[in-house]
């Protein structure tokens, strides 16, 4: 890690350590459909009063339950439904990950456009991630959408403080070094703090690392594969051999990314990454 990345590294980690505002919060309504969440007796009425005094989350997740991803059998007319057709659990995570968009927005133009790319791509990622958890484990495709929105959720805090330096700011070369080295280890301390569920706390980490070996397949090996996959077309993992990385395996998945198992994922894929733009 490069001196600046360290001490960029070192002051935000601090500064969430010590309970300073460098730390983005969840949005209100992302708290309040947590709230729901957490608690066992919560019934789909609560949660549809919560997400209902948010008129745009409301028409997002309307619009997420008409996906051809569901297929349902007739269209969905307003978010009573909507809650019907997703359940609680779904239609909790996604509500949590769609409200944090509202996060990715700054001040100067040339943050702003770097959190929109960010928010962008994790977008896109999460998509594919739903995509494959459905199709290649038991595990729960609104959790691993969840974690393809937050994968990269560290990148926020160190825009925030290269605002109040123009010189990082203003070289483009340095700041993309800064945040390659420094996200990973914000973003885990970022979801320490929010209390996200333990398998997803790691997840910033855990994606990046090619080498892991575990026994089964988790949600940051579906981020793995996911997050190659959408940056196959860019130099950004040029020389990366993917048949070293145990996550393609694990999901029992092709490391070639122009396998014909990828190209019949494909249309899902689409449909998937569609649902979570705005």
């Amino acid at each position: 890690m490069s001196a600046l990345a360290a001490k960029i590294t070192q002051d935000i980690t601090t500064a969430i350590d010590q309970d300073k505002l460098v730390l983005p919060t969840l949005p209100e309504i992302a708290l309040k459909v947590r709230e729901v969440a957490d608690d066992d007796d919560a019934s789909i009425k609560q949660l549809s009063d919560v997400i209902s005094t948010d008129a745009a989350l409301t028409a997002r997740i309307i619009k997420v339950a008409n996906s051809p991803i569901f297929r349902a059998p007739r269209e969905i007319e307003d978010l009573n439904m909507a809650l019907a057709r997703l359940g609680m659990q779904y239609t909790c995570n996604l509500a949590t990950g769609l409200a944090m968009e509202q996060m990715f927005q700054a001040t100067s133009d040339i943050v702003d456009k770097r959190l929109r790319d960010t928010w962008h791509r994790s977008s896109e990622i999460a998509g594919m991630c739903h995509v494959l958890c459905k199709h290649r484990t038991r595990l729960r495709p609104d959790q691993a959408a969840l974690a393809g929105l937050i994968h990269q959720i560290g990148v926020l805090p160190i825009l925030s403080y290269a605002e109040d330096f123009p010189s990082i700011l203003r070289d483009s070369l340095t700041l993309d070094q800064v945040i390659e080295q420094a996200h990973p280890i914000i973003g885990v301390k970022i979801l320490k703090a929010w209390e996200f569920p333990s398998e997803l706390q790691q997840i910033p980490q855990q994606h990046l690392d090619f080498t892991r070996s575990i026994a089964s397949a988790d949600y940051a090996d579906i981020v793995t594969v996911a997050m190659l996959q959408a940056y196959a077309d860019t130099k950004r993992f040029e020389g990366l051999d993917y048949s070293t990385v145990g996550a393609f395996n694990r999901l029992g998945l092709d490391p070639s990314i122009e396998s014909a198992e990828a190209e019949d994922l494909s249309e899902d894929m689409e449909a998937a990454m569609a649902m979570l733009q705005a």
